[in-house]
């Protein structure tokens, strides 16, 4: 006899959400990780009494009220609105693109100069038909957002040239012609008050938890314990990469607590100059408008994935979609598997649509199983 009815692979959003409802649907689930914390990449750790985002900022936004309703059960969330600043060399600049950032790139004030100062650099460029991301951007906001804004931050955030990547990265950059710093449009936005990892622990009560445990170093022994698994790793590492390896770009973060009270006056401040090696800086305290004496500070940098790193998110660029079709089609025809977040759909997404995808799959999931049993 199974132990259990569902072996989940990875404590992160997906995985706890799916394992909330199973659990609420009487099912029972063991959910491994192997990190030594629940959470995955949204997990948050107090540190001199501010939360502090282990993996990068994760700021929750969505304009799905099922999903902010969902979330609002197991935690309350406060107003935080993002609104990233940009450095370049120097300067200081508004993102996303709006009124704020082109008076100060150009001393424009109203919105009809903003338009013409950029109709008139895109005019220059003569770009008709966009063959790679410098392209496409020039084409879509012109010489002086390009240079200052964009194609630094990219080539480190891709480590890429931006003439070697692909248009599509950047099929629309949006331009605000409104004086308004709101990076997300979305009308539901914030954090939950005392981090994330509060969250991951009440979706994951009533489960069976077991941390620092790697799947595929006990995968036979795991799986003989389940009816079905729910993976939330990487769909090409669970087939021993048989069809090659997909892409993926990874990060590194330098974290310290500094004694003052205030580093940067902002919870995110984006480096864009090529020089800087660094994407951002994250100052962990702003997310909750604390007052603590001290700061935590987080330094983001890009970085290569390599087997072995840690995948944050999936290159889908045209052959890496195509490599990932061939495993999919294999993932298919799994009958005691399934595959989801991030890494398991090889799909960026954010926090909102992972627990979108998660309450699908659980509800044409846990139907299915009931109806049958």
């Amino acid at each position: 006899m199974k132990k259990y009815d569902y072996l989940i692979v990875g404590a992160g959003l997906f995985g706890s959400v799916f394992a909330h409802e199973a659990v609420k649907c009487g099912k029972t689930c063991l959910v491994i990780d192997k990190r030594d914390h629940i959470g995955g990449n949204i997990y948050t750790e107090e540190i001199e009494g501010i939360q502090v985002h282990k993996y990068g900022a994760h700021i929750f936004h969505t304009s799905n009220k099922t999903v902010w309703d969902y979330v609002n059960q197991f935690a309350e969330f406060n107003h935080f609105v993002n609104s990233p600043i940009a450095v370049y060399k120097d300067e200081l600049y508004n993102l996303p693109f709006n009124m704020n950032t082109f008076h100060q790139l150009w001393g424009v004030r109203t919105p009809a100069e903003a338009e013409a100062r950029i109709r008139e650099q895109i005019s220059r460029m003569h770009i008709t038909n966009p063959k790679n991301l410098e392209e496409q951007a020039l084409a879509l906001v012109g010489q002086d957002v390009y240079e200052k804004l964009i194609e630094g931050y990219t080539r480190k955030q891709w480590g890429r040239e931006c003439r070697e990547l692909p248009a599509f990265i950047i099929k629309r950059l949006p331009l605000r012609y409104t004086y308004d710093n709101n990076y997300f449009k979305d009308p539901y936005q914030g954090i939950p008050k005392g981090g994330y990892t509060e969250i991951i622990r009440k979706l994951l009560e009533g489960t069976q938890v077991v941390l620092k445990t790697d799947f595929f170093a006990n995968k036979e022994e795991l799986c003989a314990q389940a009816e079905k698994v729910v993976f939330t790793g990487m769909l090409d590492e669970f087939y021993d990469y048989c069809y090659g390896p997909l892409d993926y770009r990874s990060l590194r973060f330098e974290t310290e607590v500094l004694d003052m009270a205030n580093y940067q006056g902002n919870a995110v401040v984006n480096y864009t100059d090529y020089e800087v090696p660094y994407t951002r800086i994250i100052e962990h305290k702003h997310f909750e408008f604390g007052t603590q004496p001290k700061t935590v500070i987080t330094r983001e940098y890009s970085a290569e994935w390599t087997k072995g790193a840690e995948p944050y998110y999936p290159v889908n660029d045209p052959a890496n979609n195509e490599l990932y079709a061939k495993y999919e089609r294999r993932a298919l025809e799994e009958k005691n598997v399934i595959f989801g977040g991030r890494l398991g759909m090889y799909r960026y997404m954010d926090m909102d649509r992972v627990i979108e995808e998660a309450l699908n799959l659980a509800e044409t999931e846990l139907v299915y199983c009931n109806e049958n049993e």
